[in-house]
């Protein structure tokens, strides 16, 4: 009779046992569910936010002179310039069509980004192209620090007036002030400082 109440009070421990595992792994899987959603919620954060990126601008001896801060805004590109070591005076400012900056003088980043095939120049009644910026203004100590909006220009990936279509773009600082109007570059000068955009 004993041995037989052994034998029954090891099954019920046994059964107990297992109940416990069974809660135990159904509480892990729940927490694991939750801990699931709430990384998928950040990643659709994250994934929701605009694009921004920082364009590294360099001089024909390939030492560095400044970034652009590239922000994608709800209706427009916001790009933030901080430059130094530039002569005094004003400046062509323009993104071009291709993605390398080869110094001493960038011509390997082609002309003007322009995918609709428009006029030079912000003052030209058929233009601008796509990649036309305002002048850039550099101080006395060889500084410059200005903000732009720009309507036509994207980081988004697909669209035709994107930055980063096929081969890639790059933004470029000129010696001379673009006269908004002559072609193909607004009688800019030369390239003094360039940065690809990645």
């Amino acid at each position: 009779m004993k041995k037989g109440l052994w034998i029954m009070m090891i099954l019920a421990c046994a059964f107990v046992f297992a109940a416990c595992a069974d809660e135990k792994d159904d509480s892990a899987a729940t927490v694991n569910k939750e801990n699931t959603t709430d990384s998928a919620e950040v990643d659709l954060v994250e994934d929701d936010k605009l694009p921004s990126l920082t364009v590294n601008l360099m001089d024909g001896n390939g030492k560095p002179v400044g970034t652009a801060e590239l922000t994608e805004e709800e209706d427009a590109l916001r790009i933030m310039v901080e430059a130094e070591n530039l002569s005094e005076g004003t400046h062509g400012f323009h993104f071009h069509e291709k993605g390398i900056c080869e110094a001493p003088d960038f011509e390997s980043a082609g002309g003007h980004f322009n995918p609709t095939g428009a006029s030079h120049g912000l003052d030209h009644e058929e233009g601008p192209h796509a990649g036309d910026l305002p002048n850039l203004e550099v101080g006395p100590d060889g500084t410059v620090k200005e903000e732009f909006f720009v309507e036509n220009l994207t980081l988004l990936a697909g669209e035709e007036n994107s930055l980063y279509h096929e081969g890639g773009t790059a933004l470029i600082i000129h010696a001379e002030a673009d006269d908004g109007k002559t072609q193909p570059s607004g009688d800019s000068g030369d390239r003094i400082a360039c940065g690809v955009v990645e």
